[in-house]
């Protein structure tokens, strides 16, 4: 089976756009579900409203993909989901390293869509000596001592990064130092990388404040709805729900990564 340390997606080089790298994932998940259920084939309208895009989006995101579907019978399900998957990378092995065996870091061990999705948690790590050598998800943590080791072992090229906000910038250091060139970071902190490293910041606050903000501004429209004499509450606000809906249909599950 290759390895995350020799082989890479082609995306860049094929000249595929971020934006639509970004809704790849949207577009896999929907496939699955519809794989799940024996669906064989699908529309691009279908499918588009599944991952919560338009249509002529969707259709022009596949066409870097080569794919053009067949009209009046739209798209080969099973065949997308392998052509999105190898497309990401998905069809290869990556040895992932957790780095930060809290809270956090012990849900995300214990996640089991990793396996399903390419991705093996090849090591645990943890600064914190009391932790070496417990198992988190059947997996004993090791020290941060051996972490260049442990990623060298392993053919690592994906970290994880699960720490303090505080030890996030020496914890990522020595991962690219080591050879990782692909960082998930969930620590509250921007880190600085070299070229080369490609970094995803997943931060929980901010998201929860982006919906903070929505709240207040439709709390707002429904006071203004109801001193206006304007029709009941909840259909102001029900409406208001529909549209701040982002472009992708739902909040991004990692801000690029």
């Amino acid at each position: 089976m290759a390895t995350g340390r020799t082989h890479r997606p082609a995306t860049r080089s094929r000249g595929i756009p971020e934006a639509t790298v970004a809704r790849l994932p949207l577009y896999l998940r929907a496939l699955t579900a519809l794989s799940e259920r024996s669906v064989p084939t699908v529309s691009s309208e279908e499918l588009a409203a599944a991952a919560g895009v338009n249509s002529a989006k969707l259709r022009k995101d596949f066409s870097y993909l080569g794919s053009y579907g067949t009209r009046g019978v739209g798209y080969d399900v099973e065949y997308l989901v392998y052509q999105i998957s190898r497309e990401l990378g998905l069809t290869q092995d990556w040895p992932v390293v957790i780095v930060g065996i809290g809270n956090l870091g012990a849900a995300l061990a214990n996640y089991g869509g990793f396996a399903s999705r390419g991705f093996r948690v090849a090591a645990l790590i943890d600064a914190d000596p009391a932790m070496a050598g417990k198992p988190v998800a059947g997996i004993p943590v090791q020290h941060s001592d051996s972490l260049e080791k442990i990623i060298e072992d392993n053919g690592v090229s994906i970290g994880v990064i699960a720490t303090p906000a505080g030890a996030a910038q020496p914890v990522c250091d020595r991962l690219v130092a080591a050879g990782v060139t692909s960082i998930l970071n969930f620590a509250p902190t921007v880190l600085s990388v070299p070229d080369g490293v490609d970094v995803r910041k997943v931060d929980l606050s901010i998201e929860l404040q982006i919906l903070a903000f929505h709240e207040q501004r439709k709390a707002g429209e429904e006071a203004a709805a109801s001193s206006d004499g304007a029709g009941p509450v909840a259909a102001g606000r029900g409406d208001s729900a529909a549209g701040d809906k982002g472009p992708d249909g739902d909040v991004p599950a990692v801000m690029p990564a």
